[in-house]
């Protein structure tokens, strides 16, 4: 990547456990997560920013020069090491390339160890340069990766040092923090003041902070290359530079054989207790059921990763309670909330699809058992008034909840209530039914029926998005938005086929069909909001009423295919059209990955969370439903997005 293109666009590193280091590729940080050590305090939740940044110049014969660079308030840039970077790529880690005045060349490298989240930071000179000197000042916040930090007395800059290693704790209800370095360490603390962070300012959220620098890191670049590890704790006997050559050694070797859709993959693959789960996005989702169970078809089933598919949907059938599953485990231990009718029905799909992968699952009674109560639990009734209707249809929906995956809401009222009988509902509900078969089956067919009978829109040439909305008997909602696509394709069982379902298809396609996915409302409705901008409440009233999900293009791929033919020209044309302009935008925004959202109206700008699991997996899932079945590599037969 050139150094004079994409300097907002976002990198990231991953370490495992919820924890992860982030910025941007100019070095200025404009989000408040942006950190070089955030770590979970009970992974992979409860995160920290320990480390934020560092600033950094070298000294050659010829003068001294920034490799960072700083934004403060009211909008000052400072230093300006951006100016002088020449070079950035972000495989198999971030790497940046510096030159300076005198013509030296200066690599840094930033790598995150998966084991213990040890954050590994490189300095290199290419060529020699005698004399030449690197000064590296770490900025300390200490504080929820929600909040910022602003000067205080509270702080403490006190440091435990030996040779060149130091350790601060700023306050005692947080990790220490360790340094460990090849240089030497000089105390010498001050406050920075003022940064901003103008991704936040953006979004009308606070967005000036402080923060902290106990000392500075002095090393001889002519002599060889300089090394930090930042870490959580307080152990300092360790050797740096015999620590960062391991943890580079092992993750080069373990991301050599990987694609850079499997390397995005595994960042949202983390460890809950004994067993895993997947962060919904980064910076600022932790583990959401609904993100996990949509996401995990394709980060986990699609690349066979059945072991990491058994240990996330057992870990999450431990929670059913009363026919569902949490969508969200809280960041701070409070009790978790079940406000979500589609998350045990995805559960459901996942298992479904996982089983029938791997049939001799050791795990197959226990997901089971959990599918038969979510399915049971449903049919008897349980919160926020889910039920099965007379018609074999699912009812939900209570005022001031916002039940389904369109869940924005506003300190005065839910956007979308979408109360009632949702379409996309409908669809997981009879998947579901058919999922767990036997007793259900009977029960499946005549919600189908019941389907196909109520949710036809003649006019529109589509699906209603809710009947008995409001619960009100024959009331329907002609909102044209995306959901109705879960009736054809994204999942297992088609619910509407033959000429009806390509004319939903054809709709879809005329009205919502963007290149960063489907709208979620049709332009031509009077609440469409085409871009996601402003504050709080403007972008809220906006994420539903027309905003684009990547995500949703899943979905919108296999319909397509199931109703103008599945060939091989078909998944071409599909593929190119739908396809490739979401693999092109994994080098726009969080590189690597894809966006959470979209503006609806065109150029689409990517919005929301830059690194969204949903987004990448149900791309990487249709890339495995399009491409020839199997490629050759390194004597294995795997697909070509593992």
């Amino acid at each position: 990547m050139s150094a004079l293109q994409g300097l907002a666009a976002e990198w990231l590193e991953s370490d495992g456990q919820g924890g992860f280091a982030s910025g941007t590729v100019g070095g200025a940080r404009t989000r408040r997560y942006h950190a070089l050590l955030l770590t979970p305090q009970r992974p992979p939740a409860d995160r920290v920013v320990l480390v934020s940044g560092v600033e950094a110049w070298v000294e050659t014969a010829a003068g001294s020069f920034p490799i960072s660079t700083q934004h403060y308030a009211p909008d000052v840039t400072y230093p300006r090491g951006v100016d002088r970077l020449v070079a950035f790529t972000p495989d198999p880690w971030p790497r940046w390339t510096f030159r300076s005045p005198g013509g030296e060349t200066v690599v840094h490298e930033c790598v995150v160890d998966p084991v213990d989240g040890s954050v590994v930071l490189v300095w290199r000179l290419q060529g020699r340069a005698r004399g030449a000197r690197l000064t590296v000042r770490p900025l300390l916040a200490g504080r929820d990766y929600h909040a910022l930090m602003r000067e205080n007395k509270g702080f403490d800059f006190n440091a435990c040092s030996v040779a060149g290693n130091a350790t601060w704790r700023p306050y005692a209800g947080l990790p220490a923090v360790a340094a460990l370095s090849n240089g030497r360490y000089e105390h010498a603390p001050d406050w920075f003041r003022n940064f901003l962070y103008l991704e936040e300012a953006a979004r009308g959220l606070d967005a000036v902070e402080d923060l902290a620098s106990p000392g500075c890191f002095h090393f001889d670049l002519s002599a060889g290359e300089a090394v930090l590890v930042l870490r959580a704790g307080d152990g300092i006997a360790v050797d740096a530079v015999a620590l960062a050559r391991r943890v580079r050694e092992i993750e080069a070797a373990r991301r050599a054989p990987l694609t850079s859709l499997a390397r995005a993959a595994d960042a949202f693959i983390v460890r809950r207790g004994a067993e895993r789960t997947i962060i919904a996005g980064y910076p600022w989702f932790t583990d959401w059921g609904r993100d996990t169970f949509i996401a995990m078809r394709g980060l986990v089933i699609a690349r066979g990763r059945l072991d990491v598919a058994e240990s996330i949907l057992a870990a999450w059938a431990e929670t059913v309670s009363q026919g569902m599953l949490p969508n969200r485990f809280p960041d701070h231990g409070e009790t978790p909330e079940f406000n979500a009718v589609d998350a045990s029905l995805w559960f459901v799909i996942a298992v479904y699809e996982f089983l029938a992968a791997a049939p001799k699952s050791a795990r197959r009674r226990q997901l089971l058992a959990a599918v038969g109560a979510i399915v049971d639990g449903y049919r008897a009734g349980t919160r926020y008034g889910i039920r099965m209707d007379g018609d074999g249809l699912l009812a939900c929906g209570v005022p001031g909840v916002q039940l389904t995956w369109m869940d924005a809401k506003t300190v005065n009222r839910v956007v979308t209530p979408r109360i009632g009988k949702p379409v996309e509902v409908q669809a997981l509900w009879i998947n579901a039914l058919r999922c767990a078969g036997g007793r259900h089956t009977a029960i499946a067919e005549r919600a189908q029926r019941s389907f196909v009978e109520r949710f036809w829109n003649a006019d529109a040439q589509c699906l209603y998005d809710v009947v008995d909305a409001g619960h009100e008997p024959g009331r329907v909602d002609a909102s044209v938005r995306p959901n109705q696509i879960f009736a054809i394709g994204g999942l297992p069982f088609a619910v509407l086929e033959g000429e009806r379902a390509a004319a939903v298809v054809a709709t879809v396609d005329a009205e919502l069909l963007t290149p960063m996915g489907l709208r979620t409302l049709a332009r031509s409705d009077p609440a469409y909001r085409g871009r996601y901008e402003g504050g709080t409440s403007e972008r809220d009233g906006a994420y539903h009423q027309g905003t684009a999900w990547p995500w949703l293009i899943g979905a919108f791929v296999e319909a397509w295919l199931r109703v103008n033919g599945d060939g091989a020209a078909q998944r071409k044309a599909i593929r190119e059209r739908c396809l490739a302009p979401l693999l092109k935008q994994r080098e726009a925004a969080g590189l690597g990955h894809v966006s959470e959202i979209a503006d609806g109206d065109a150029p689409h700008t990517p919005r929301g969370c830059p690194f969204q699991a949903w987004s990448l997996g149900e791309l990487m899932r249709a890339l495995a439903r399009t491409e020839p079945p199997l490629t050759q590599r390194h004597g294995v037969r795997t697909s070509a997005v593992s």
